[in-house]
């Protein structure tokens, strides 16, 4: 039953991803809006480190090394739900997202190594700003869309202690923006309506590395790096400029005034994220991981040019662990529960200017702690919990400052090889 349950879920996924609304911060409206850190909902209870942890059973987004220990199949969906305060220096106003995060599945093969394939949001744009000023004149900001990533990691045990993986990459998506200003009291005078439409291709590679090692007391130490090749998001589409009418039965569109096709390219850079870990098998870890990147550049006419945002470089250092009581307890359920926790900063490497002057650019930092439980269920499966609390920028030059509380759950479920799901049932 559980594998019918799959099949169909997978089936349906791919169009929800795409159809729903996966943003609601005003940030979103920046590039390719808001990019996603890719990572498991029990990995973002535990500050968002994964590059130098491996395990038989749990799936690992950040580091494809870590497959070469992967023991049995796993099939793992994750949800989020987002309730953010967006708060500007006159006002505040909170609004809740439930997205679905990801999809994936995984199995060993062999011994040695490990395949995991996958489908989840990579950047979510979505936001709408409006004012109406003393004269009726109504400005409205709208953007909508994301870009989605479907990919492919493996991870091989080279020698006893070090492993190697690779990951495969193809982003996909379609993202809408529009500008709508008009006379809310004035029906007389004629409005302007902007809107662009853009899509995105794309594709990448990425490797990493895990070298661990089992000391005496069964303490394993252990260290990760994982460097994302520089990739080139390619966008195509088109804007459009055209004078709108408010009456009774809404706005009603007249003259074009320009259309312009959308050409160019998004180039991220190199990316790389380090790492290291110690801990004791299915009883406690702590990690602790730093990630970097240069700016972000584009080519052609990707979007409208804007004078009050640049990207810059963009860093994040994450710290945190699990704790695992007793694995094998008989008597105590809540000795067999998993304890996550964690704590991140992160430099976004988007900077912007809302002031009166050229140059007075503010980087868009976020600070967070997280929590979350692995709840065991039978034959290895579980179901995990994540609760994550956050602040990302500030009101300072006219910003806005975010006070977000993310809720994520996940269901992981094993089996003990990959035939297993797939082997026909006798009767004997």
């Amino acid at each position: 039953m559980i594998q019918k349950i799959l099949v169909f879920f997978l089936l349906i996924t791919s169009s929800i991803v795409s159809a729903q609304r996966t943003s609601s911060s005003p940030y979103s409206n920046f590039g390719i809006g808001d990019r996603k850190n890719s990572r498991t909902v029990e990995q973002t209870a535990m500050g968002g480190t994964g590059v130098a942890f491996s395990h038989y059973k749990y799936l690992n987004f950040i580091n494809p090394a870590a497959y070469s220990d992967l023991r049995f199949t796993t099939y793992s969906f994750g949800v989020s739900n987002t309730n953010l305060n967006v708060e500007t220096s006159s006002a505040n106003q909170t609004v809740n997202t439930t997205t679905l995060d990801y999809l994936t599945l995984a199995f060993p093969i062999g011994k040695k190594a490990g395949l995991a394939i996958g489908l989840q949001p990579y950047s979510n744009v979505g936001y709408s700003l409006g004012n109406i000023d003393d004269s009726g004149k109504e400005t409205r900001f709208t953007g909508s869309g994301g870009v989605n990533e479907f990919y492919a990691s493996f991870g091989i045990k080279m020698v006893k202690n070090f492993s190697l993986g690779i990951q495969a990459s193809y982003y996909f998506g379609t993202i809408n923006r529009g500008l709508l200003i008009n006379n809310q009291t004035d029906l007389s005078i004629l409005g302007t309506n902007f809107k662009e439409n853009s899509e995105i291709r794309g594709k990448s590679i990425s490797i990493g590395a895990q070298y661990k090692n089992v000391l005496k007391n069964k303490i394993t130490i252990s260290a990760g790096i994982k460097t994302a090749l520089q990739k080139k998001l390619n966008v195509s589409g088109n804007s459009t400029l055209y004078s709108t009418s408010l009456q009774l039965g809404g706005l009603t569109p007249k003259d074009t005034r320009f259309q312009n096709e959308l050409s160019g390219a998004y180039i991220l850079p190199f990316k790389s994220t380090l790492g290291v870990g110690i801990g004791k098998l299915d009883k406690w870890f702590v990690s602790a991981e730093y990630e970097t990147q240069k700016a972000i550049s584009t080519l052609g006419t990707v979007t409208l040019d804007n004078v009050n945002f640049k990207y810059d470089d963009s860093n994040r250092i994450s710290l945190g662990g699990y704790y695992l009581p007793n694995i094998n307890s008989i008597s105590s359920y809540f000795q067999r529960i998993t304890y996550r926790a964690g704590v991140y900063t992160e430099d976004s490497g988007i900077t912007i200017n809302h002031s009166d002057t050229n140059n007075n650019f503010t980087a868009l930092n976020t600070l967070g702690i997280s929590f979350g439980l692995g709840l065991p269920l039978k034959q290895m499966s579980s179901l995990n919990i994540s609760l994550e609390y956050g602040q990302r920028g500030t009101i300072i030059n006219n910003l806005i400052k975010e006070n977000y509380f993310n809720v994520g759950l996940s269901l992981s479920l094993t089996a003990s090889g990959f035939q297993t799901w797939f082997r026909e049932r006798r009767i004997d």
